[in-house]
Protein backbone atom coordinates (compact mmCIF):
# COMPACT_ATOMS: atom_id res chain seq x y z
CA UNK A 1 0.00 0.00 0.00
CA UNK A 2 0.86 3.77 -0.12
CA UNK A 3 -0.17 6.99 1.02
CA UNK A 4 -0.87 10.11 -0.75
CA UNK A 5 -0.79 13.66 0.53
CA UNK A 6 -2.96 16.34 -0.95
CA UNK A 7 -3.47 19.82 -0.54
CA UNK A 8 -6.19 21.43 0.19
CA UNK A 9 -7.21 25.04 1.26
CA UNK A 10 -3.63 25.05 2.87
CA UNK A 11 -3.84 22.01 4.72
CA UNK A 12 -2.79 18.69 3.64
CA UNK A 13 -4.62 15.37 3.78
CA UNK A 14 -2.61 12.12 4.34
CA UNK A 15 -5.23 9.36 2.62
CA UNK A 16 -3.47 5.33 2.19
CA UNK A 17 -4.84 3.67 -0.76
CA UNK A 18 -7.71 2.07 0.45
CA UNK A 19 -7.05 -2.12 -1.17
CA UNK A 20 -4.29 -4.19 -0.88
CA UNK A 21 -2.12 -4.52 -4.13
CA UNK A 22 -0.38 -7.27 -6.13
CA UNK A 23 0.95 -8.18 -9.63
CA UNK A 24 1.20 -10.88 -11.87
CA UNK A 25 4.21 -12.20 -11.41
CA UNK A 26 4.32 -14.31 -15.15
CA UNK A 27 3.51 -11.12 -17.16
CA UNK A 28 6.09 -8.70 -16.07
CA UNK A 29 8.59 -12.11 -16.34
CA UNK A 30 6.78 -13.68 -19.23
CA UNK A 31 9.96 -16.24 -19.05
CA UNK A 32 8.29 -17.70 -16.05
CA UNK A 33 5.56 -19.01 -18.26
CA UNK A 34 7.34 -21.35 -20.02
CA UNK A 35 9.92 -21.92 -17.08
CA UNK A 36 12.76 -19.98 -18.26
CA UNK A 37 14.75 -17.12 -16.39
CA UNK A 38 15.85 -16.79 -12.96
CA UNK A 39 12.38 -17.89 -11.46
CA UNK A 40 13.09 -17.43 -8.55
CA UNK A 41 15.11 -14.12 -7.99
CA UNK A 42 11.85 -12.86 -9.92
CA UNK A 43 9.70 -13.88 -7.29
CA UNK A 44 12.33 -12.66 -4.87
CA UNK A 45 12.36 -9.35 -6.57
CA UNK A 46 8.77 -9.21 -6.37
CA UNK A 47 7.62 -10.22 -2.71
CA UNK A 48 10.88 -7.68 -1.38
CA UNK A 49 9.05 -4.94 -2.61
CA UNK A 50 7.40 -3.58 0.30
CA UNK A 51 4.83 -1.96 -2.25
CA UNK A 52 3.07 -5.25 -2.84
CA UNK A 53 0.81 -6.61 -0.90
CA UNK A 54 0.70 -10.32 -3.28
CA UNK A 55 1.92 -11.94 -5.82
CA UNK A 56 0.34 -14.01 -8.67
CA UNK A 57 2.37 -16.82 -9.59
CA UNK A 58 2.59 -19.41 -12.75
CA UNK A 59 3.02 -23.26 -12.20
CA UNK A 60 6.43 -23.82 -10.52
CA UNK A 61 8.47 -27.01 -9.59
CA UNK A 62 8.64 -28.35 -6.43
CA UNK A 63 12.30 -26.75 -6.22
CA UNK A 64 11.56 -23.67 -7.63
CA UNK A 65 8.53 -23.39 -4.79
CA UNK A 66 10.90 -24.68 -2.30
CA UNK A 67 13.63 -21.83 -2.70
CA UNK A 68 10.90 -19.15 -3.36
CA UNK A 69 9.00 -20.04 -0.07
CA UNK A 70 11.10 -18.50 2.72
CA UNK A 71 10.96 -15.08 1.00
CA UNK A 72 7.40 -14.99 0.69
CA UNK A 73 6.93 -13.79 4.28
CA UNK A 74 3.87 -12.53 4.83
CA UNK A 75 2.51 -11.85 1.62
CA UNK A 76 -0.23 -13.30 -0.40
CA UNK A 77 0.58 -16.00 -3.29
CA UNK A 78 -2.23 -16.97 -5.69
CA UNK A 79 -1.96 -19.35 -8.57
CA UNK A 80 -2.96 -18.06 -11.70
CA UNK A 81 -4.25 -21.10 -14.51
CA UNK A 82 -4.69 -18.73 -17.56
CA UNK A 83 -1.67 -19.61 -19.28
CA UNK A 84 -2.52 -23.43 -18.36
CA UNK A 85 -5.63 -23.02 -19.62
CA UNK A 86 -5.04 -21.13 -22.66
CA UNK A 87 -2.08 -22.69 -23.90
CA UNK A 88 -2.66 -25.73 -23.65
CA UNK A 89 -6.10 -25.87 -24.80
CA UNK A 90 -7.56 -27.10 -21.76
CA UNK A 91 -11.53 -26.29 -22.00
CA UNK A 92 -13.92 -26.30 -18.76
CA UNK A 93 -16.81 -25.82 -21.08
CA UNK A 94 -15.74 -28.22 -23.77
CA UNK A 95 -19.16 -30.32 -25.00
CA UNK A 96 -16.71 -33.80 -25.18
CA UNK A 97 -17.07 -35.22 -22.36
CA UNK A 98 -13.26 -36.69 -21.91
CA UNK A 99 -11.91 -33.21 -22.95
CA UNK A 100 -13.99 -31.52 -20.02
CA UNK A 101 -13.12 -34.26 -17.64
CA UNK A 102 -9.50 -33.82 -18.37
CA UNK A 103 -9.83 -30.23 -18.07
CA UNK A 104 -11.39 -30.34 -14.22
CA UNK A 105 -9.01 -32.94 -13.35
CA UNK A 106 -6.25 -30.81 -14.27
CA UNK A 107 -7.57 -28.12 -11.95
CA UNK A 108 -8.11 -30.34 -8.84
CA UNK A 109 -4.41 -31.52 -9.74
CA UNK A 110 -3.12 -28.12 -9.18
CA UNK A 111 -5.50 -27.28 -5.82
CA UNK A 112 -4.09 -30.14 -4.85
CA UNK A 113 -0.30 -29.04 -5.23
CA UNK A 114 -1.01 -25.27 -4.21
CA UNK A 115 -2.72 -26.44 -1.27
CA UNK A 116 0.47 -28.36 0.18
CA UNK A 117 2.04 -24.98 -0.47
CA UNK A 118 -0.48 -22.81 1.55
CA UNK A 119 -2.21 -21.54 -1.28
CA UNK A 120 -5.59 -20.53 -1.08
CA UNK A 121 -6.35 -18.60 -4.15
CA UNK A 122 -6.90 -20.06 -7.60
CA UNK A 123 -7.69 -18.30 -11.41
CA UNK A 124 -9.28 -19.79 -13.99
CA UNK A 125 -10.62 -18.99 -17.51
CA UNK A 126 -13.26 -20.32 -19.70
CA UNK A 127 -12.40 -21.99 -22.56
CA UNK A 128 -13.21 -20.28 -26.21
CA UNK A 129 -16.14 -19.07 -27.42
CA UNK A 130 -18.72 -21.74 -29.60
CA UNK A 131 -20.78 -18.80 -31.05
CA UNK A 132 -23.89 -17.71 -30.86
CA UNK A 133 -25.54 -20.83 -31.08
CA UNK A 134 -23.96 -22.79 -28.55
CA UNK A 135 -23.13 -20.13 -25.86
CA UNK A 136 -26.33 -20.71 -23.44
CA UNK A 137 -25.20 -24.63 -23.31
CA UNK A 138 -21.38 -24.11 -22.86
CA UNK A 139 -22.18 -21.69 -20.14
CA UNK A 140 -24.54 -24.12 -18.61
CA UNK A 141 -21.41 -26.66 -19.30
CA UNK A 142 -18.67 -24.42 -17.48
CA UNK A 143 -21.06 -24.02 -14.65
CA UNK A 144 -21.24 -27.57 -14.01
CA UNK A 145 -17.19 -27.95 -14.36
CA UNK A 146 -16.62 -24.81 -12.09
CA UNK A 147 -19.38 -26.24 -9.03
CA UNK A 148 -17.52 -29.45 -9.00
CA UNK A 149 -14.13 -27.74 -9.01
CA UNK A 150 -15.24 -25.02 -6.49
CA UNK A 151 -16.61 -27.96 -3.85
CA UNK A 152 -13.38 -29.96 -4.36
CA UNK A 153 -11.34 -26.51 -3.57
CA UNK A 154 -14.07 -25.70 -0.59
CA UNK A 155 -12.42 -29.03 0.66
CA UNK A 156 -8.84 -27.61 1.36
CA UNK A 157 -10.36 -23.86 1.71
CA UNK A 158 -9.73 -22.55 -1.84
CA UNK A 159 -11.22 -19.15 -3.34
CA UNK A 160 -11.49 -19.44 -7.74
CA UNK A 161 -11.86 -16.48 -9.30
CA UNK A 162 -12.97 -16.58 -12.77
CA UNK A 163 -11.71 -14.08 -15.30
CA UNK A 164 -13.60 -11.96 -17.90
CA UNK A 165 -11.52 -12.46 -21.84
CA UNK A 166 -12.70 -10.76 -24.93
CA UNK A 167 -14.85 -12.77 -27.02
CA UNK A 168 -14.38 -11.28 -31.17
CA UNK A 169 -10.51 -9.78 -30.99
CA UNK A 170 -7.79 -11.53 -29.67
CA UNK A 171 -8.29 -14.93 -26.96
CA UNK A 172 -12.16 -14.94 -28.32
CA UNK A 173 -13.46 -17.12 -25.11
CA UNK A 174 -16.57 -17.76 -23.83
CA UNK A 175 -16.37 -15.40 -20.68
CA UNK A 176 -16.28 -12.83 -21.84
CA UNK A 177 -18.42 -9.95 -20.98
CA UNK A 178 -19.42 -9.64 -17.80
CA UNK A 179 -23.13 -10.23 -17.87
CA UNK A 180 -22.22 -13.58 -19.02
CA UNK A 181 -19.86 -14.46 -16.40
CA UNK A 182 -22.63 -13.25 -13.49
CA UNK A 183 -24.74 -15.52 -15.28
CA UNK A 184 -21.74 -18.82 -14.56
CA UNK A 185 -20.76 -17.23 -11.18
CA UNK A 186 -24.44 -16.79 -9.82
CA UNK A 187 -25.48 -20.08 -11.16
CA UNK A 188 -22.56 -21.56 -9.10
CA UNK A 189 -22.97 -19.61 -5.87
CA UNK A 190 -26.13 -21.54 -5.57
CA UNK A 191 -24.20 -24.38 -4.22
CA UNK A 192 -20.27 -22.85 -3.69
CA UNK A 193 -19.97 -19.96 -1.87
CA UNK A 194 -15.69 -20.08 -2.65
CA UNK A 195 -16.67 -18.42 -6.42
CA UNK A 196 -16.64 -14.74 -7.98
CA UNK A 197 -15.96 -12.79 -10.84
CA UNK A 198 -12.24 -11.60 -11.66
CA UNK A 199 -12.61 -8.49 -13.87
CA UNK A 200 -9.35 -6.94 -16.09
CA UNK A 201 -9.42 -3.45 -16.82
CA UNK A 202 -7.02 -4.74 -19.44
CA UNK A 203 -9.47 -6.15 -21.00
CA UNK A 204 -12.41 -3.76 -21.26
CA UNK A 205 -11.49 -2.07 -24.02
CA UNK A 206 -11.71 -5.37 -26.30
CA UNK A 207 -15.04 -5.53 -24.57
CA UNK A 208 -16.34 -2.76 -24.65
CA UNK A 209 -16.49 -1.99 -20.88
CA UNK A 210 -15.61 0.76 -18.93
CA UNK A 211 -15.96 0.24 -15.10
CA UNK A 212 -19.57 1.33 -14.89
CA UNK A 213 -20.34 -2.72 -15.47
CA UNK A 214 -19.56 -3.70 -11.76
CA UNK A 215 -22.17 -1.98 -10.56
CA UNK A 216 -23.83 -5.02 -11.31
CA UNK A 217 -21.17 -7.46 -10.18
CA UNK A 218 -20.11 -5.84 -7.06
CA UNK A 219 -21.55 -8.63 -4.69
CA UNK A 220 -19.48 -11.27 -6.59
CA UNK A 221 -16.21 -9.37 -7.40
CA UNK A 222 -13.41 -10.62 -5.51
CA UNK A 223 -10.10 -9.42 -7.73
CA UNK A 224 -9.23 -6.67 -10.06
CA UNK A 225 -6.36 -6.55 -13.15
CA UNK A 226 -5.07 -3.31 -13.81
CA UNK A 227 -3.08 -2.83 -17.25
CA UNK A 228 -3.49 -1.91 -20.67
CA UNK A 229 -4.88 -3.43 -23.83
CA UNK A 230 -3.01 -2.99 -27.41
CA UNK A 231 -4.23 -1.23 -30.22
CA UNK A 232 -2.64 -1.93 -33.87
CA UNK A 233 -4.39 0.14 -36.05
CA UNK A 234 -8.27 -0.57 -36.16
CA UNK A 235 -7.56 -4.21 -33.92
CA UNK A 236 -6.96 -4.82 -30.38
CA UNK A 237 -4.92 -7.32 -28.43
CA UNK A 238 -4.77 -8.47 -25.49
CA UNK A 239 -0.72 -8.62 -25.14
CA UNK A 240 -0.75 -6.32 -21.30
CA UNK A 241 1.64 -3.35 -22.71
CA UNK A 242 2.51 -0.51 -20.03
CA UNK A 243 1.03 2.18 -20.06
CA UNK A 244 2.25 5.07 -22.09
CA UNK A 245 3.35 2.30 -24.52
CA UNK A 246 2.60 3.03 -28.34
CA UNK A 247 -0.97 1.06 -28.59
CA UNK A 248 -1.74 0.82 -24.96
CA UNK A 249 -4.84 1.37 -24.49
CA UNK A 250 -5.76 2.78 -20.75
CA UNK A 251 -4.26 5.29 -19.06
CA UNK A 252 -4.20 7.44 -15.49
CA UNK A 253 -7.53 8.59 -16.86
CA UNK A 254 -8.72 5.31 -16.94
CA UNK A 255 -7.15 3.94 -13.66
CA UNK A 256 -8.95 6.83 -12.02
CA UNK A 257 -12.25 5.47 -13.38
CA UNK A 258 -11.78 2.45 -12.35
CA UNK A 259 -10.78 3.39 -9.06
CA UNK A 260 -13.57 5.64 -8.52
CA UNK A 261 -15.75 3.27 -8.89
CA UNK A 262 -14.07 0.45 -6.94
CA UNK A 263 -15.30 3.08 -3.98
CA UNK A 264 -18.31 3.62 -4.84
CA UNK A 265 -19.54 -0.26 -4.50
CA UNK A 266 -17.49 -0.27 -1.62
CA UNK A 267 -14.90 -2.75 -2.99
CA UNK A 268 -13.20 -4.80 -0.60
CA UNK A 269 -10.19 -7.49 -2.66
CA UNK A 270 -7.17 -6.45 -4.17
CA UNK A 271 -6.26 -5.46 -7.02
CA UNK A 272 -3.17 -6.76 -9.01
CA UNK A 273 -1.28 -5.01 -11.89
CA UNK A 274 -0.88 -7.40 -14.98
CA UNK A 275 1.55 -5.37 -17.30
CA UNK A 276 3.97 -7.22 -19.99
CA UNK A 277 7.33 -5.95 -21.19
CA UNK A 278 7.78 -5.28 -24.41
CA UNK A 279 11.05 -4.71 -26.77
CA UNK A 280 13.37 -3.17 -25.23
CA UNK A 281 11.94 -2.69 -21.74
CA UNK A 282 12.68 -4.53 -18.19
CA UNK A 283 10.19 -5.71 -15.93
CA UNK A 284 11.66 -3.18 -13.18
CA UNK A 285 10.81 -0.15 -15.51
CA UNK A 286 7.39 -1.36 -16.26
CA UNK A 287 6.56 -1.85 -12.69
CA UNK A 288 8.02 1.51 -12.28
CA UNK A 289 5.70 3.09 -14.50
CA UNK A 290 2.59 1.15 -13.64
CA UNK A 291 3.40 2.27 -9.58
CA UNK A 292 3.51 6.36 -10.96
CA UNK A 293 -0.01 5.69 -12.68
CA UNK A 294 -1.83 3.75 -9.89
CA UNK A 295 0.00 6.88 -7.64
CA UNK A 296 -1.33 9.18 -10.10
CA UNK A 297 -4.80 8.17 -10.67
CA UNK A 298 -5.26 7.48 -6.93
CA UNK A 299 -4.31 11.55 -5.95
CA UNK A 300 -6.82 12.35 -8.85
CA UNK A 301 -9.64 10.46 -7.41
CA UNK A 302 -8.64 11.97 -4.24
CA UNK A 303 -8.29 15.74 -5.22
CA UNK A 304 -12.15 15.29 -6.90
CA UNK A 305 -13.41 14.09 -3.82
CA UNK A 306 -12.02 16.57 -1.77
CA UNK A 307 -13.09 19.62 -3.77
CA UNK A 308 -16.24 18.20 -5.04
Amino acid sequence: MFTIDIPYKGLVFSNRFPWKIGIVSFMAYPDMMAGKGDIVNNIKTIVKDPFFDSIEICRLTEEQWAAAKPLIGSKTVARGMQPDLLSGKINLNSTNRDDRRKAIELVKKEIDLTTTWGIKNLAVCSGPDPGPERRTKEKGILAESLEEICKYGAEKGVKIFLETFDRDWDRKLLIGPIDDCLDVVKKVQRKCANISVMWDLSHAPLLNETPEVLDSAKDFLGHIHIGCAKKVGDKFLDTHPVFYREGAVNGVEEVASLLKKLLEINYNGMVSFEVKPEEGQTAESIITTSKGVLFSAYSKVVSEILCS
